[in-house]
């Protein structure tokens, strides 16, 4: 359904916006109108490393982009098999040696998914027995993650059942086993993400090819369970993109009760309808979400209020995490953080305050942009934006976290070169963190390059923002909007004329002004990177 054909065809939103060109087969259904050259999304340093063949020949874009990511995937898998050779107990070192570590395999015994009579949010232990820290805990994951985690774990027990009845069938360790089937379906929710992008990405076709051949999969995809979250994410946007606000809402709401990020899309579609006077069609979106969070949460909620709230009371209480920018700052000033010594379970409040403060100046700052920019900015721009801001000023950036950054990147700045130097610092940044882990006692490195790379990787996502904001500004230096879009993911503001307009005067009044987005401005613009 989601595929289904647009009710408004171009050409009639190419009248109203003054673009006088004839629609084109294909024009109307989000699909090119023909298959192009690969060539078409390279530009000069990939041109001169890809054989002419390769480059002028005809691929169908979305069977060669799903499978590039595929094969990434396995070698996600290659990556993380180190780790089911080892001692689920990892007293050895090996996964911090190997680089290979996974939350997967040790939760799927300290969460009690190996018993088969338990129940997430319903089933408790002892942390930290043993030591003044100790405290009874619960499943800290949201809901839908929790779930994921449940049936895999049945999965798993049904295939070691099996496996005892039939030789043929191999059998190993559960933890191993239960690491296969979240893989699984970690892959089959990165496929589908992919393909989203392909569906968004309109006359730049190629561009889906950034997301498949990140090397963030190998080193993240298998590290926890966020890929449901990035499907749940990405679809939401493919709905909107296809006119269906509360089919986005609702995929959103459910991406929210899988991990938070989803709902902070809502922000940018906010402030981009609140801009096109569509903000009948956002309710819509936001009702939804709110429906399908609550319809997702009650039940556990109800049931196990002290399990459901553990996800709440972790994130509330926890401190400032290794690869947080106010870790890097105490490490390297000696600073003793916002709240000073705390015990176990204290809550950071000051740093809690200052974090929720700044990321909402930082989101409304980022809405006077989509509101003041000379030209509407494009949905997945102000949604990197967003979820950047969060990443930058939150007290924790788990790694597996940036994998909710590439169909942002990829939609908002289709730029091949910046997009892989992000993506490779962000990679590497996984071995110092092993090393460190490991410990100097066992060979491993100090703290020190890792707080480097930590350092590298705000850094480049500092700098994409900063180039997404430039390109907010200078719409003709935008590469999408240059191959003749308006906002492929866009949905309802695709083409739509503005309502409203912020613009700041001297002394920072502002103003209305009814205004049409017209074509993007002819001034010149070198090739991008």
């Amino acid at each position: 359904m989601l595929a289904r054909e647009r009710g408004m065809d171009d050409s009639a939103r190419g009248d109203a916006t003054g673009a006088a060109s004839a629609p084109s087969p294909g024009e109307g259904t989000g699909e090119p109108p023909e298959r192009p050259p690969l060539s078409e999304s390279m530009s000069g340093g990939w041109r001169a490393v890809l054989p002419l063949w390769l480059q002028r020949r005809r691929w169908a874009p979305a069977s060669v982009i799903l499978t590039l990511a595929a094969l990434m995937l396995v070698g996600g898998w290659v990556q993380k098999s180190p780790c089911l050779h080892t001692n689920p107990s990892w007293a050895n070192g090996l996964p911090y040696r190997y680089a290979c570590y996974s939350d997967v395999i040790p939760l799927y015994g300290i969460e009690g998914l190996e018993q088969s009579g338990t129940f997430p949010y319903q089933y408790t232990w002892i942390d930290g027995q043993g030591t003044p820290g100790e405290k009874k805990a619960h499943m800290e994951y949201p809901v839908l993650t929790g779930m994921l985690m449940y049936v895999s774990a049945k999965v798993t027990h049904v295939y070691l059942s099996a496996a005892k009845s039939f030789i043929y069938r191999p059998l190993t360790s559960p933890n191993n086993v239960f690491f296969n089937v979240c893989a699984l379906f970690a892959s089959l929710f990165w496929l589908f993400s992919v393909w989203c992008i392909t569906r968004m990405t309109r006359r730049r076709v190629w561009d889906g090819a950034i997301a498949a051949l990140s090397p963030l999969i190998i080193v993240q995809a298998f590290t926890n369970w966020d890929m449901l979250a990035v499907a749940l994410a990405t679809s939401g946007m493919f709905a909107w993109s296809r006119r269906r606000p509360a089919l986005a809402g609702a995929l959103l709401g459910l991406g929210a009760a899988a991990k938070l990020y989803p709902v902070l899309l809502l922000i940018p579609l906010f402030a981009l309808c609140l801009r096109a006077g569509e903000l009948r069609r956002w309710s819509r979106a936001a009702i939804a979400a709110v429906v399908a969070w609550g319809v997702v949460n009650a039940p556990i909620a109800i049931l196990f209020p002290e399990g459901w709230y553990e996800f709440i009371h972790l994130n509330s209480t926890r401190g400032a995490d290794p690869d947080s920018l106010y870790n890097v700052i105490a490490q390297f000033s000696g600073w003793g953080g916002f709240d000073g010594p705390l015990g176990p379970d204290q809550t950071p409040v000051v740093l809690n305050t200052f974090i929720a403060v700044t990321l909402i100046a930082c989101c409304g700052a980022i809405v006077l942009i989509a509101l003041s920019a000379p030209r509407r900015p494009r949905f997945a721009q102000v949604a990197f934006l967003t979820v950047s801001a969060f990443l930058i000023t939150n007290k924790v950036w788990s790694p597996q976290y940036s994998l909710w950054l590439i169909p942002l990147a990829v939609l908002a700045i289709p730029r091949w070169r910046l997009l892989l130097v992000w993506m490779l610092i962000d990679a590497f940044l996984w071995l110092p963190r092993m090393y460190f882990y490991l410990g100097t006692k066992e060979g491993g490195w100090t703290i020190t390059p890792f707080l480097d790379m930590v350092i590298a990787r705000d850094s480049a996502v500092a700098v994409l923002c900063a180039l997404v904001i430039y390109e907010i500004y200078h719409p003709a230096r935008d590469l999408v909007r240059r191959s003749g879009d308006d906002d492929p993911a866009g949905g309802v503001l695709d083409g739509a004329p503005d309502a409203l307009r912020l613009r700041f005067k001297a002394l920072g009044r502002l103003r209305r002004r009814t205004v049409a987005p017209g074509p993007a401005p002819s001034d010149p613009a070198p090739a991008g990177l």
